[in-house]
């Protein structure tokens, strides 16, 4: 390779390399497999660099060298099966109550005032700051945190009211049935 090919390769890179990083985060979920695999294509791509006639083409060309090496590193992984005399019991998580405790909490955000349901959804479901709460709804970070504090304790308050209806439910059901 030229000098001249060599010192452009390189400004390619420097000019580049985060958009090239971002996208090989897309393609590993580890930020350190992220950075090899974008070394590693680099190196593939340097010894064609000559080959690519229009350098405009060479992200797309670079995003393709991290594909291929992905898949490359996927079909060489090694299995972590280790042959046992007897097999481990299976735990089957039964998610019923899960999903019970989900219908729960949908059922009582309906009684949040529409402002404060998007508080909550943005800030505990979405995990949002404060702050990007706040802009995202269009008010200042004090009101997200008193109407968080007001949506909070009417959920609080309802969960503890139906809870006692539960209970006075179920004690009236012992007695019926005791009767």
């Amino acid at each position: 390779m030229a000098h001249g090919e060599v010192l452009e390769f390189e400004e390619y890179v420097r000019t580049r390399q985060d958009a090239l990083l971002r996208s090989a985060r897309r393609l590993v979920p580890d930020p350190v497999d992220a950075q090899d695999l974008l070394q590693t294509a680099l190196v593939r791509t340097y010894g064609r660099w000559d080959g690519i006639a229009d350098k405009r083409l060479a992200d797309a060309y670079l995003r393709r060298v991290m594909i291929n090496t992905r898949t490359e590193w996927w079909r060489a992984r090694k299995l972590e099966e280790v042959p046992t005399e007897q097999l481990p019991d299976a735990c089957v998580d039964d998610s019923t109550e899960q999903h019970a405790d989900r219908a729960l909490l949908m059922d009582i955000m309906k009684v949040l005032a529409p402002k404060q349901r998007s508080v909550v959804v943005l800030r505990h479901w979405e995990q949002m700051s404060t702050e990007e709460t706040a802009a995202a709804l269009g008010m200042s970070a004090g009101t997200v945190k008193s109407t968080l504090h007001r949506a909070l304790a009417r959920l609080r308050q309802e969960l503890e009211s139906r809870d006692l209806d539960a209970r006075v439910f179920e004690r009236e059901e012992r007695e019926r049935c005791a009767a």
